[in-house]
């Protein structure tokens, strides 16, 4: 082992010791925490505003500052974005996260700081690797490359002081020297816009090279890995990478690829971890053996609120007060300068000693199978503006992932029932396919040259087949309906057996 595979190792150690010692002591460090973002971002615009210099408690704090949305949250984050500095964070921000989800744009923009770049997101990093050297002491993941599969949206500039790309590219650019040592290829290949010969030229270095880890969403680890056997012949990854032994996964539910991968990766020897991090921060990962169940992360520049979407909207209690098996929105205030903002997923905490949690959806209808972040937003416009161009007429529709099975790529599969339908269906799918995209940058992403996700697959169903089915589930009429967009195929299959 080198020497800096020795101090790397030692310094994690050191880190888990950390972990182990905020997790038994969450309350008090979330109080201090919530303070001390508060006196950082007193003399901001958005300090100032609520006067943050007289906040002294949690009490306080939730009456003072507004629950925002990112649409209504927008107006400060333009202003940073515009370069203007102490709005909600002192100083001026340089990066910008761009993901979708938002319905008064194709994309949102979301402020990520210098501190929480080192003191949220690579610090968490740490800790990750720190909980798995823990669990598997006799781990080589540093005797070779770990692969990190992201940014499908180059660095860009919005003006001379403001950056933007994906979270993983910002992540990347932003990595210090020692992680940099780890990883492959090199940031100009990783942070390539054009994303075939990005995967080829990944493909073609990597398979030269020790790779022990991997990270990224599941959808183009499985585009990457499928390139690599296709031109090298093989049948595994492990014919290529004989000491992998890891994958890092987060962004989409990983149940529907693991078999999948288990076809792909066929070693009992290999570890999959889950992580919850977002262009927001990061949340949680899973730090115990055999249980997907995620440490939250109290110690990382986020301080956490929780709306109970079910029993009562207006209730938001923090950490102290959360029960097991409740479904909550997850409220955060970071080191970014988010205040008190409404990130649109739903937890479910599974411990509460230490606090760990289950990822239980969003707060609105949406498909996320393959990390395109489709809301039902998107999906209405998309319909509306295919139907006026071809003089078709909507009566309802539903629509889910059809997973990667095989040799067929992914997509997303819709019912649709027309009271006058399209004389050209396949037209209309062109243009809902266009539409999407126009709509939503992340699913266009996905979408480009069929590499993650194929065209969608639209069935045209007969008069009265939505009601039929809402009737033999007893639930005709009223305010009963069928999702719009579900992130499982519970509603398609049942729908598409009558058929």
């Amino acid at each position: 082992m080198s020497i800096i595979n020795k101090i790397v190792g030692f310094q994690l150690k050191k880190r888990f010791k950390i972990l182990k010692a905020a997790s038994e002591n969450p309350l008090e460090i979330q109080d201090n925490l919530l303070m001390n973002l508060l006196k950082s971002s007193k003399k901001t615009m958005y300090g100032k505003k609520y006067k943050y210099d007289e906040i002294r408690s949690y009490q306080s704090f939730s009456r003072r500052i507004p629950l925002v949305t990112y649409e209504e949250y927008f107006p400060i984050i333009s202003k940073i974005l515009k370069g203007e500095k102490n709005i909600s964070w002192p100083g001026k921000i340089k990066w910008f996260a761009k993901s979708s989800g938002t319905t008064n744009d194709k994309s949102k923009f979301i402020p990520v700081s210098i501190e929480a770049l080192s003191d949220c997101h690579f610090k968490a990093g740490k800790d990750l690797l720190s909980a798995h050297l823990n669990n598997y002491p006799d781990s080589k993941i540093f005797g070779g490359k770990s692969l990190a599969i992201g940014g499908s949206r180059q660095i860009s500039s919005v003006n001379k002081n403001v950056f933007i790309g994906d979270i993983s590219a910002i992540l990347l650019k932003n990595l210090p020297n020692w992680a940099q040592k780890f990883r492959t290829p090199s940031l100009e290949v990783a942070l390539m816009a054009e994303w075939e010969d990005k995967i080829n030229q990944m493909s073609i270095i990597t398979s030269r090279q020790n790779v022990t880890s991997l990270s990224g969403v599941p959808t183009w680890t499985i585009v990457l890995i499928k390139h690599m056997l296709k031109i090298s012949n093989k049948n595994n990854i492990l014919d290529l990478w004989p000491n992998l032994e890891l994958f890092i996964h987060g962004a989409v539910s990983f149940k529907p690829y693991r078999k999948l991968f288990h076809s792909l990766i066929p070693s009992s020897k290999m570890k999959y971890l889950e992580t919850y991090n977002a262009s927001e921060g990061f949340f949680a990962f899973q730090d115990k053996k055999n249980s997907n169940e995620m440490l939250l992360l109290v110690n990382h520049g986020i301080y956490y609120e929780f709306q109970d979407l079910l029993n009562n909207l207006n209730s938001v209690v923090p950490l102290a007060q959360v029960q097991l098996g409740v479904n909550y929105a997850v409220i955060i205030s970071t080191n970014s300068g988010l205040w008190r903002y409404k990130i649109g997923d739903t937890v479910m905490f599974t411990s509460l000693a230490p606090y760990r949690i289950k990822i239980s959806g969003r707060t609105k209808h949406f498909i996320n199978a393959f990390g395109e972040e489709l809301i039902i937003e998107n999906a209405d416009t998309a319909i509306e503006k295919a139907c006026n161009m071809t003089d078709s007429i909507i009566y309802n529709f539903t629509a889910g992932p059809k997973y990667i099975s095989g040799t067929s790529k992914g997509c997303h599969e819709w019912i649709i029932e027309f009271n006058t339908p399209p004389e050209d269906l396949n037209l209309f799918s062109r243009l809902l396919d266009q539409f999407l995209k126009e709509q939503n940058s992340d699913y266009e992403a996905k979408r480009y040259k069929n590499i993650a996700l194929g065209s969608p697959k639209v069935h045209s169903v007969k008069s009265g087949t939505f009601d039929q089915w809402l009737k033999s589930k007893n639930k005709l009429g009223g305010q009963n309906k069928i999702p719009r967009l579900s992130n499982q195929r519970k509603y398609l299959d049942d729908i598409l057996s009558r058929i």
